[in-house]
Protein backbone atom coordinates (compact mmCIF):
# COMPACT_ATOMS: atom_id res chain seq x y z
CA UNK A 1 0.00 0.00 0.00
CA UNK A 2 2.89 2.11 0.95
CA UNK A 3 4.73 1.35 -2.59
CA UNK A 4 1.41 2.44 -4.45
CA UNK A 5 0.71 5.69 -2.83
CA UNK A 6 4.14 6.66 -3.66
CA UNK A 7 3.63 5.76 -7.14
CA UNK A 8 0.96 7.94 -7.18
CA UNK A 9 2.81 11.15 -5.23
CA UNK A 10 5.88 10.87 -6.56
CA UNK A 11 4.61 12.00 -10.39
CA UNK A 12 2.03 14.46 -8.74
CA UNK A 13 4.76 16.25 -6.60
CA UNK A 14 7.33 16.30 -9.46
CA UNK A 15 4.62 18.45 -11.53
CA UNK A 16 3.92 20.65 -8.67
CA UNK A 17 7.35 21.46 -7.94
CA UNK A 18 8.54 21.46 -11.17
CA UNK A 19 5.80 24.21 -11.72
CA UNK A 20 7.53 26.44 -9.56
CA UNK A 21 11.05 26.13 -11.05
CA UNK A 22 12.38 28.44 -13.39
CA UNK A 23 11.77 28.48 -17.23
CA UNK A 24 16.44 27.68 -17.67
CA UNK A 25 16.15 24.83 -14.86
CA UNK A 26 13.64 23.38 -16.69
CA UNK A 27 15.04 23.38 -19.89
CA UNK A 28 18.64 22.14 -18.66
CA UNK A 29 17.05 19.19 -16.67
CA UNK A 30 17.62 18.19 -13.06
CA UNK A 31 14.58 19.24 -11.36
CA UNK A 32 13.29 16.15 -8.98
CA UNK A 33 12.35 16.84 -5.69
CA UNK A 34 12.61 20.60 -4.83
CA UNK A 35 12.02 23.21 -7.18
CA UNK A 36 15.12 24.93 -8.81
CA UNK A 37 15.56 28.52 -8.82
CA UNK A 38 11.73 29.14 -7.51
CA UNK A 39 9.94 30.89 -9.62
CA UNK A 40 6.23 32.33 -10.15
CA UNK A 41 7.01 33.31 -13.83
CA UNK A 42 4.76 30.08 -15.28
CA UNK A 43 2.26 31.23 -12.93
CA UNK A 44 1.96 34.51 -14.03
CA UNK A 45 1.90 33.50 -17.90
CA UNK A 46 -0.98 31.39 -17.25
CA UNK A 47 -2.68 34.47 -15.15
CA UNK A 48 -1.43 37.36 -17.34
CA UNK A 49 -4.20 37.13 -19.83
CA UNK A 50 -7.05 39.32 -18.82
CA UNK A 51 -9.71 36.54 -19.85
CA UNK A 52 -8.52 34.29 -17.58
CA UNK A 53 -11.02 35.19 -14.85
CA UNK A 54 -14.05 35.13 -17.36
CA UNK A 55 -13.06 31.45 -18.01
CA UNK A 56 -12.33 30.34 -14.64
CA UNK A 57 -16.23 31.78 -14.01
CA UNK A 58 -17.51 29.70 -17.19
CA UNK A 59 -15.68 26.97 -15.89
CA UNK A 60 -17.53 27.03 -12.77
CA UNK A 61 -20.87 27.84 -13.83
CA UNK A 62 -20.70 25.54 -16.29
CA UNK A 63 -19.25 22.61 -13.60
CA UNK A 64 -21.85 23.55 -10.49
CA UNK A 65 -24.66 23.92 -13.03
CA UNK A 66 -24.25 21.00 -15.25
CA UNK A 67 -23.62 18.77 -12.57
CA UNK A 68 -26.51 19.65 -10.29
CA UNK A 69 -29.18 19.85 -12.87
CA UNK A 70 -27.98 16.43 -14.34
CA UNK A 71 -28.25 14.69 -11.14
CA UNK A 72 -31.65 16.29 -10.58
CA UNK A 73 -32.70 15.28 -13.87
CA UNK A 74 -31.10 11.45 -13.99
CA UNK A 75 -32.66 11.27 -10.29
CA UNK A 76 -36.07 12.18 -11.95
CA UNK A 77 -35.96 9.76 -14.55
CA UNK A 78 -34.69 6.92 -12.34
CA UNK A 79 -37.41 7.20 -9.75
CA UNK A 80 -40.17 6.54 -12.78
CA UNK A 81 -37.70 3.50 -14.01
CA UNK A 82 -37.89 2.26 -10.41
CA UNK A 83 -41.78 1.69 -10.17
CA UNK A 84 -42.45 -1.57 -12.04
CA UNK A 85 -46.31 -0.38 -12.60
CA UNK A 86 -44.61 2.05 -15.17
CA UNK A 87 -46.25 1.41 -18.77
CA UNK A 88 -43.33 0.75 -21.67
CA UNK A 89 -40.56 0.14 -18.95
CA UNK A 90 -39.15 -2.51 -20.45
CA UNK A 91 -38.98 -0.27 -23.92
CA UNK A 92 -37.86 2.93 -22.65
CA UNK A 93 -34.93 0.37 -20.69
CA UNK A 94 -34.16 -1.19 -24.13
CA UNK A 95 -34.00 2.27 -25.63
CA UNK A 96 -31.70 4.19 -23.41
CA UNK A 97 -29.61 0.71 -23.47
CA UNK A 98 -29.03 1.49 -27.35
CA UNK A 99 -28.21 4.91 -26.67
CA UNK A 100 -25.38 3.73 -24.16
CA UNK A 101 -23.45 1.96 -27.20
CA UNK A 102 -24.58 4.13 -30.51
CA UNK A 103 -24.56 7.79 -31.40
CA UNK A 104 -25.42 9.50 -33.63
CA UNK A 105 -21.96 10.91 -34.82
CA UNK A 106 -20.17 13.56 -34.74
CA UNK A 107 -21.33 15.78 -37.90
CA UNK A 108 -25.49 14.79 -37.32
CA UNK A 109 -24.98 16.13 -33.49
CA UNK A 110 -23.09 19.18 -34.53
CA UNK A 111 -26.25 19.66 -36.94
CA UNK A 112 -28.51 18.60 -34.21
CA UNK A 113 -27.03 21.61 -31.88
CA UNK A 114 -27.24 23.82 -34.64
CA UNK A 115 -30.72 23.43 -35.87
CA UNK A 116 -31.33 23.48 -31.69
CA UNK A 117 -29.65 27.62 -31.36
CA UNK A 118 -26.71 25.70 -29.37
CA UNK A 119 -24.27 27.11 -31.42
CA UNK A 120 -22.14 29.91 -29.50
CA UNK A 121 -24.95 29.15 -26.30
CA UNK A 122 -23.56 28.50 -22.48
CA UNK A 123 -26.28 25.96 -22.38
CA UNK A 124 -24.86 23.72 -25.62
CA UNK A 125 -22.04 23.21 -22.11
CA UNK A 126 -25.99 22.38 -20.31
CA UNK A 127 -28.61 20.36 -21.88
CA UNK A 128 -26.72 17.64 -23.93
CA UNK A 129 -24.95 16.87 -20.76
CA UNK A 130 -28.19 16.19 -18.64
CA UNK A 131 -29.00 12.70 -19.47
CA UNK A 132 -26.79 9.67 -19.34
CA UNK A 133 -28.50 5.87 -19.03
CA UNK A 134 -25.46 5.08 -17.54
CA UNK A 135 -25.91 6.95 -14.36
CA UNK A 136 -29.54 6.26 -14.30
CA UNK A 137 -29.20 2.50 -14.25
CA UNK A 138 -26.97 3.50 -11.24
CA UNK A 139 -29.75 5.40 -9.58
CA UNK A 140 -32.44 3.36 -10.65
CA UNK A 141 -30.93 0.42 -8.55
CA UNK A 142 -30.33 2.91 -5.54
CA UNK A 143 -33.96 3.83 -5.16
CA UNK A 144 -35.05 0.35 -5.65
CA UNK A 145 -32.45 -0.43 -2.36
CA UNK A 146 -34.96 1.85 -0.71
CA UNK A 147 -37.98 -0.11 1.29
CA UNK A 148 -41.19 0.09 -0.15
CA UNK A 149 -42.77 0.68 3.19
CA UNK A 150 -41.68 4.10 3.29
CA UNK A 151 -43.91 4.99 0.41
CA UNK A 152 -46.57 3.08 1.32
CA UNK A 153 -47.15 4.64 4.26
CA UNK A 154 -46.29 8.08 2.96
CA UNK A 155 -49.33 7.55 0.53
CA UNK A 156 -51.70 6.47 3.26
CA UNK A 157 -50.31 9.69 4.89
CA UNK A 158 -51.46 11.78 1.70
CA UNK A 159 -48.44 11.98 -0.16
CA UNK A 160 -47.94 12.28 -4.23
CA UNK A 161 -45.27 11.22 -5.98
CA UNK A 162 -43.40 14.37 -6.44
CA UNK A 163 -43.57 14.55 -2.29
CA UNK A 164 -42.36 11.14 -1.88
CA UNK A 165 -39.44 11.55 -4.32
CA UNK A 166 -39.07 14.86 -2.98
CA UNK A 167 -38.59 14.34 0.74
CA UNK A 168 -38.23 10.59 1.21
CA UNK A 169 -36.02 9.20 -1.62
CA UNK A 170 -33.63 12.23 -2.38
CA UNK A 171 -32.61 12.94 1.89
CA UNK A 172 -32.34 8.87 1.52
CA UNK A 173 -29.87 8.87 -1.73
CA UNK A 174 -27.54 11.06 -0.56
CA UNK A 175 -24.47 9.00 -1.23
CA UNK A 176 -25.75 7.66 -4.64
CA UNK A 177 -26.55 11.39 -5.57
CA UNK A 178 -23.00 12.60 -4.60
CA UNK A 179 -20.88 10.38 -6.64
CA UNK A 180 -23.18 11.01 -9.52
CA UNK A 181 -22.25 14.62 -9.19
CA UNK A 182 -18.90 14.07 -8.23
CA UNK A 183 -18.58 11.85 -11.79
CA UNK A 184 -20.36 14.68 -13.88
CA UNK A 185 -18.44 17.45 -12.29
CA UNK A 186 -15.12 16.13 -12.75
CA UNK A 187 -16.59 15.53 -16.48
CA UNK A 188 -17.58 18.90 -16.85
CA UNK A 189 -14.93 20.98 -15.43
CA UNK A 190 -12.39 18.78 -17.98
CA UNK A 191 -14.66 19.12 -20.77
CA UNK A 192 -12.56 20.46 -23.90
CA UNK A 193 -13.97 18.69 -26.82
CA UNK A 194 -17.48 20.91 -26.36
CA UNK A 195 -15.81 24.09 -26.74
CA UNK A 196 -13.53 23.30 -29.42
CA UNK A 197 -16.64 21.91 -31.27
CA UNK A 198 -19.80 24.34 -30.93
CA UNK A 199 -17.79 27.58 -29.44
CA UNK A 200 -16.24 30.06 -31.45
CA UNK A 201 -17.04 33.46 -29.09
CA UNK A 202 -14.55 33.52 -26.79
CA UNK A 203 -16.59 35.15 -24.32
CA UNK A 204 -17.79 31.54 -23.72
CA UNK A 205 -14.36 30.05 -23.65
CA UNK A 206 -13.75 27.76 -20.29
CA UNK A 207 -10.78 27.60 -18.01
CA UNK A 208 -9.31 24.51 -19.89
CA UNK A 209 -9.65 26.23 -23.43
CA UNK A 210 -8.04 29.67 -22.71
CA UNK A 211 -5.43 27.85 -20.81
CA UNK A 212 -4.83 25.63 -23.87
CA UNK A 213 -4.48 29.06 -26.10
CA UNK A 214 -2.23 30.17 -23.34
CA UNK A 215 0.18 27.30 -24.27
CA UNK A 216 -0.02 27.54 -28.07
CA UNK A 217 0.93 30.98 -27.56
CA UNK A 218 3.96 30.19 -25.34
CA UNK A 219 4.60 27.41 -27.69
CA UNK A 220 5.08 29.73 -30.60
CA UNK A 221 6.72 32.23 -28.42
CA UNK A 222 9.35 29.65 -26.87
CA UNK A 223 10.42 28.81 -30.48
CA UNK A 224 10.89 32.34 -31.66
CA UNK A 225 13.47 33.09 -28.82
CA UNK A 226 15.44 29.65 -29.27
CA UNK A 227 15.14 30.70 -32.73
CA UNK A 228 17.19 34.33 -31.51
CA UNK A 229 19.08 32.45 -28.57
CA UNK A 230 17.15 34.73 -25.73
CA UNK A 231 16.95 32.64 -22.68
CA UNK A 232 13.26 33.12 -21.11
CA UNK A 233 12.23 33.00 -17.79
CA UNK A 234 9.32 30.77 -18.52
CA UNK A 235 9.25 27.81 -21.42
CA UNK A 236 6.20 26.29 -23.12
CA UNK A 237 6.58 23.08 -20.14
CA UNK A 238 6.67 25.51 -17.41
CA UNK A 239 3.51 26.57 -18.72
CA UNK A 240 1.98 23.54 -19.21
CA UNK A 241 3.05 22.06 -15.45
CA UNK A 242 1.71 25.11 -14.33
CA UNK A 243 -1.52 24.80 -16.19
CA UNK A 244 -1.78 21.05 -14.87
CA UNK A 245 -2.16 22.46 -11.37
CA UNK A 246 -4.44 25.69 -12.17
CA UNK A 247 -6.92 23.16 -13.61
CA UNK A 248 -6.76 20.33 -11.26
CA UNK A 249 -6.70 22.32 -7.78
CA UNK A 250 -10.21 22.90 -7.66
CA UNK A 251 -11.08 19.19 -8.29
CA UNK A 252 -8.80 18.68 -5.07
CA UNK A 253 -10.28 20.91 -2.99
CA UNK A 254 -13.58 19.84 -3.74
CA UNK A 255 -13.34 15.66 -3.25
CA UNK A 256 -12.47 15.99 0.09
CA UNK A 257 -15.62 17.65 0.49
CA UNK A 258 -18.03 14.79 -0.80
CA UNK A 259 -15.78 12.15 -0.12
CA UNK A 260 -17.48 10.87 2.67
CA UNK A 261 -21.01 10.19 0.79
CA UNK A 262 -18.74 8.62 -1.95
CA UNK A 263 -17.00 6.45 0.08
CA UNK A 264 -20.59 5.59 1.84
CA UNK A 265 -22.34 5.30 -1.78
CA UNK A 266 -19.37 2.61 -2.58
CA UNK A 267 -19.95 0.34 0.70
CA UNK A 268 -23.89 0.78 0.02
CA UNK A 269 -23.42 -0.57 -3.40
CA UNK A 270 -20.85 -3.27 -2.56
CA UNK A 271 -22.54 -4.75 0.53
CA UNK A 272 -25.54 -7.04 -0.01
CA UNK A 273 -27.64 -8.92 2.32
Amino acid sequence: MLIFTIIIIVPIWNVLISSFSSGKSLADGGVSFWPKDFSLENYRAVFRDDGIWQAFFISVAKTVIGASTHVLFCAIVAYSYSKSHLKGRKLYTAIGIVTMFFGGGMVPTYLLMKSLGLLNSFWVYIIPALFSFFDVIILMNFFRSIPQSLEDSAKIDGAGDWKIFIKIFLPLSKPALATIALFNGVGQWNDFFTTKLYITDKALYPLQMKIYEIVVQSQMSSMQHVAGSVVLDTTAKGVQLATIVVTTFPILVIYPLLQKHFISGMMIGAVKE
